[in-house]
């Protein structure tokens, strides 16, 4: 297992790298220092034990934990919940109305991301364990959770990437972690010198329009920062807005053009990682074996299945 120090992110707020897939930077758990400890994100199963090392590094005893929030309930950021949960014995699971009754009884989920990932599914999530409803907290729109005297979260409703998804603000750092709903930040290109944030359109609830939505809510926040699930934090906060909104389209045009072509998923997945890679390449000279091509064509195969299937959805219903 790779050793990393938890990152420091300011306002008594941490970071520990998850390691998903086996990449560094690509999803992780946050953990709030406060009278009441809390973390949010638990990543997926095989991510358990670079937690756990993190709260060791951070001299926290897992019993001290007392809540484990989940933005939603997609495997890379709650897969890892029943585990985690076992080794935190005291802890509550804090989760969206919508996504409570799977956190229960995973098996919809199991058989969901197999449909996904086919093959890949035991090395990337195995095991996913069910969580006692008696240890499950359910919150909804405008819904707070006390952490301490001078801290207390508030829940936002924030559909669009999934409909299982809330966003959680904190108002000690001014920030909100937005799981998947406003994207990913690519943190591996920052050593080119620009920030790279990109819609996650994975299936199979993605609607572009309940993400503009969502992310106008958000705006009215007025935030100072947003914390990603994928992955750590941004004060560049118009800068995530500018290119969530510029890229959305983009794929749905594309995916558009693709479905009008008689053509499928590949096909977008190939199209996107062109005109994203273009831009990389060409405007900001980042060299084709860098890491971020690996994890672009790797997303963009998910994201194109959200894309279609929400595409497809629209025109067996008829709506333009």
């Amino acid at each position: 297992m790779g050793k990393k120090k938890p990152i420091d992110l300011g306002n008594r707020i941490h970071l520990i790298d998850g390691f998903d897939l086996g990449f560094e930077n690509r999803t992780g758990t946050y953990v709030i220092n406060e009278e009441k400890l809390t973390l949010i994100e638990t990543c997926a199963s095989p991510s358990i034990p670079y937690i756990l090392q993190g709260l060791e590094d951070l001299h926290i005893n897992p019993e001290q934990v007392e809540y484990i929030i989940v933005t939603h309930i997609h495997l890379d950021h709650a897969g890892g919940a029943g585990l985690l949960m076992e080794k935190c014995p005291n802890a509550k699971l804090v989760v969206h109305p919508k996504g409570a009754r799977h956190m229960a009884d995973p098996s919809r989920l199991i058989q969901g991301a197999k449909a996904v990932y086919g093959e890949k599914f035991e090395q990337f999530f195995s095991p996913i364990l069910p969580v006692p409803e008696e240890r499950i907290l359910i919150k909804g729109e405008n819904d707070t959770l006390r952490i301490s005297d001078h801290c207390e979260l508030l829940f936002l409703d924030t559909p669009g990437h999934a409909n299982h998804h809330f966003s959680i603000y904190d108002p000690v750092s001014n920030g909100i972690f937005v799981g998947d709903t406003l994207g990913i930040q690519h943190t591996h290109i920052e050593e080119f010198g620009f920030k790279l944030f990109l819609p996650a359109t994975s299936p199979n609830q993605f609607d572009p329009d309940k993400t503009l939505h969502s992310m106008e809510k958000i705006k009215k926040m007025d935030v100072e920062r947003i914390y990603f699930g994928h992955f750590s934090v941004t004060d560049q906060v118009e800068e995530a807005y500018r290119q969530i909104e510029y890229w959305l389209p983009v794929y749905v045009n594309t995916g558009k053009e693709v479905l009008s072509e008689g053509k499928e998923m590949n096909e977008l997945a190939d199209r996107l990682f062109d005109k994203i890679s273009e831009r990389l390449i060409n405007e900001h000279n980042v060299p084709t074996d860098h890491v971020t091509f690996e994890i672009l064509k790797m997303d963009l195969q998910v994201f194109s299945m959200g894309v279609m299937d929400y595409l497809m959805k629209k025109e067996k219903s008829g709506v333009k």
